[in-house]
């Protein structure tokens, strides 16, 4: 029994991370595949335009295939997150870099848009959902220091991938139309698979196994199992629901420019190279926001709360700016806005999940990041058909980025209300509950086990 703290204290230190060693291989693996998911995501506007030509249907109607997959990515990240806590992460990533290619690849036959809403949205979602949250997570928990900054030099890929992917898939339309365009893509998907065979597997305990063996016929030891796996008990914290909440908010707006901002600006009068290059100057300046905002956060000298929301308060008024800019009918007053709002977009990216651990503690962030991408997927899913649903009332999309900068201010709002928010200090994260719970159930089995030894 003497042994037993010594032996957790380990493994909390090796949660914490080593800041550095192997962690740096898997922020290059992190850097690759967040480039072939939210990279790739961001820059499906290209295909926005040939969408509604060839199937002739509302923006609207197509706005669906982007958010149906965003919010699968998002509603089966817990489902990631939990057969990384049961199993292993690195067939978990490497599975999802499987289906997220495989979506793309059937997307090239559609024929009709139910077809691109099961394979772009709901298959190559399934597989964004399996790669996103674990490689997330992993690379947190091998740093402490230096969390922020791995975080931001990780996702600075979605700004690169941006800049360089915008011009990439226009040509590849133009080249191979939007079918070979789509299959080409497919088969760049599939190097998420060796950037998750990088992940270390994680050896388990043997004790907790032989306990679960043992309880394996009670329904309510498996509920509590699967509870476990999944983190449900974050669902009754308020600091947890709250920051959720705001997360939400922020997501509803957040990928609208993403979307619509290419038809936007054809729509204003500009030609398709120039739309195309406004979005690849809005990524070029988010790597640099990237960047910057985990080297700043990582100063200490602010509370990671505080620079969310100023960096989410800025990228709200900047979206709304966006359609303002276009009203002269200048070129250069929309790039410049542009390159603002990419900023503070790849700012606030890497501060979003480096607030999780600071609520809810290390050792359950896999579940919470999880939880996080589930409760925020509605969000996701009606943001941009919303936009897409304005444009089609109002004849532009000036109403919808509007709306969009507005629920951006209403996520800051809400990350006003979390406790100690004035503060100029963070709180303690919450103890975890269930710890105790599989202490106690360790020992009872150890108990049991003596009992059954004494009366044999």
């Amino acid at each position: 029994m003497s042994n037993l703290k010594p032996k957790a204290e380990s493994q909390s230190d090796e949660a914490e991370g080593p800041d550095g060693g192997w962690g740096w291989v898997l922020v290059g693996a992190l850097f690759v595949s967040t480039s072939l998911v939210f990279g790739l995501m961001r820059s499906l506007g290209i295909f926005f335009v040939e969408f509604v030509q060839y199937f002739d249907e509302s923006a609207q109607a197509i706005s669906w295939i982007s958010s149906i997959g965003l919010a699968s990515q998002q509603f089966f990240s817990p489902l990631g997150a939990a057969l990384c806590n049961a199993y292993d992460t690195r067939i978990v990533v490497m599975t999802g870099g499987c289906l997220s290619g495989l979506g793309l690849i059937l997307a090239s036959r559609a024929t009709c848009l139910v077809h691109l809403y099961l394979t772009m949205g709901a298959i190559s979602g399934l597989g964004w959902g399996l790669v996103f949250t674990p490689m997330v997570a992993t690379v947190m928990a091998n740093f402490t220091r230096r969390r922020a900054l791995a975080l931001g030099l990780a996702f600075s890929s979605v700004g690169i991938s941006s800049f360089a992917f915008n011009p990439l898939f226009q040509l590849l339309v133009e080249t191979y139309a939007w079918r070979g365009a789509l299959l080409i893509l497919g088969g760049l998907s599939l190097n998420i698979v060796p950037c998750g065979a990088l992940v270390r597997p994680k050896r388990r305990p043997k004790a907790p196994a032989k306990a679960d063996s043992e309880s394996r016929p009670s329904c309510a030891s498996l509920l509590h199992r699967v509870s476990s796996y999944l983190e449900l008990s974050l669902l009754l914290e308020r600091p947890y629901l709250t920051y959720t909440l705001g997360v939400s908010l922020l997501n509803v707006g957040y990928f609208v420019p993403y979307f619509h901002l290419v038809a936007h600006s054809r729509q204003t009068g500009f030609s398709e190279y120039q739309a195309a290059f406004v979005m690849s100057a809005a990524g070029a300046s988010d790597i640099l926001g990237r960047v910057v905002s985990g080297w700043f956060a990582d100063l200490g000298r602010f509370r990671l709360i505080h620079l969310l929301s100023l960096w989410t308060t800025l990228a709200g008024v900047f979206i709304m700016l966006l359609p303002v800019s276009t009203l002269s009918g200048s070129y250069a007053a929309l790039m410049v806005i542009s390159l603002f709002y990419g900023f503070c977009s790849g700012t606030l990216t890497s501060v979003v999940f480096a607030v999780v651990p600071k609520i809810v503690g290390v050792e359950r962030l896999m579940g919470a990041l999880g939880l996080l991408q589930l409760l925020e997927s509605g969000a996701g899913l009606l943001g941009t058909p919303l936009s897409g649903f304005l444009k089609d009332v109002t004849g532009n999309y000036i109403t919808s980025f509007i709306v969009a900068g507005g629920f951006l201010i209403l996520s800051t709002l809400t990350f006003a209300t979390l406790p100690h928010y004035f503060s100029w200090t963070d709180p303690p994260p919450p103890q975890r509950c269930s710890r105790h719970d599989d202490k106690d159930m360790g020992l009872n089995s150890e108990l049991e086990q003596m009992n059954s030894l004494s009366s044999a």
